[in-house]
């Protein structure tokens, strides 16, 4: 396991910052639906999903290195984080993109990442791990929580009501998702999005 308290690396990765607009961004997918051309003008179409909740995760290190999920809650999609609390009595917060780093750092020491209790894990397979499912550019992790049984992944939190609170916080978010269809059209008349003056393009 991939040892991350005291490392350099999650000192980095606590100070990463982001802003509510970009949260909201970066917590959200979009998706090709068609595109269309005739001699006038190009016009592209697509998908943008968006989700109005997040969850706010509560970790604690149980035994040194070992950690357990004691509750997950929903909130505004752009306060979404993970408060983890340690044995010597400190807390770290960390925000999507501070999760996801970790998640990350530990996929590339272990590429088959597997059960353990580290941190690493209660991110990935925990609330903000759902979450960041969400965005289609991060769902490579989606790859990773669906080889782990509901036996298993129950084994991450707490007790029962932990467990409990984990579902209801992603029901809530799945149900603040919202799909839109955005259509766009090139300003220039005949020339295409890249000012091509045919207009037209592929779909």
């Amino acid at each position: 396991m991939t040892q991350l308290r005291k490392g350099t690396f999650i000192k980095k990765v606590k100070d990463i910052s982001m802003g509510g607009a970009l949260a909201l961004a970066l917590l959200s997918g979009t998706a090709l639906v068609s595109c269309s051309s005739n001699d006038d003008e190009s016009e592209y179409s697509y998908e943008e999903t968006s989700y109005g909740k997040g969850i706010r995760s509560h970790i604690k290190e149980v035994s040194p290195g070992e950690f357990k999920i004691i509750n997950e809650e929903n909130v505004p999609a752009d306060s979404s984080l993970a408060i983890v609390s340690y044995l010597d009595g400190h807390k770290d917060t960390l925000n999507p993109m501070a999760a996801k780093a970790l998640i990350d750092e530990e996929i590339r020491a272990n590429p088959h990442m597997g059960y353990h209790s580290g941190l690493s894990s209660m991110l990935l397979y925990g609330g903000m791990g759902y979450l960041l499912g969400r965005n289609s550019s991060f769902s490579y992790m989606n790859n990773y929580r669906n080889r782990m049984d509901m036996d298993r992944s129950r084994s991450f939190y707490a007790n029962p009501g932990a467990w409990a609170s984990s579902r209801s916080a992603a029901l809530g978010v799945e149900s603040s998702r919202s799909v839109r269809t955005v259509t766009t059209r090139p300003a220039g008349g005949r020339k295409g999005f890249f000012g091509r003056s045919s207009g037209r393009s592929g779909g």
